[in-house]
């Protein structure tokens, strides 16, 4: 498990350094989806670590925070983009 959660965890940071250099908007906003969703599967080692008792209550508060702060920043990021392109008449 704390292998799996090292891999999505990480892998959050590293699709959005990936969208920061998007080739183009639509690229920026599927790269963040990545992140979200490497967010969402961090969360749900971390609630699997918690619920076997490998973390304790205080660190679980601490790290699922963290991580829901970064889903809700790169999920506002993304909903941000798209706003813009249908402004612009650019998406469906």
């Amino acid at each position: 498990m704390s292998k799996q959660i090292l891999k999505s965890g990480t892998s959050i940071g590293a699709n959005y350094c990936e969208a920061v250099c998007a080739e183009s908007p639509q690229d920026f906003i599927h790269k963040v989806s990545i992140s979200i969703k490497e967010a969402n599967e961090t969360y749900f080692w971390l609630d699997l670590l918690h619920e076997s008792n490998h973390i304790d209550n205080d660190r679980f508060s601490l790290m699922s925070s963290q991580v829901e702060e970064l889903y809700k920043m790169l999920n506002s990021s993304a909903i941000t983009v798209k706003q813009r392109l249908t402004n612009k008449g650019l998406t469906n």
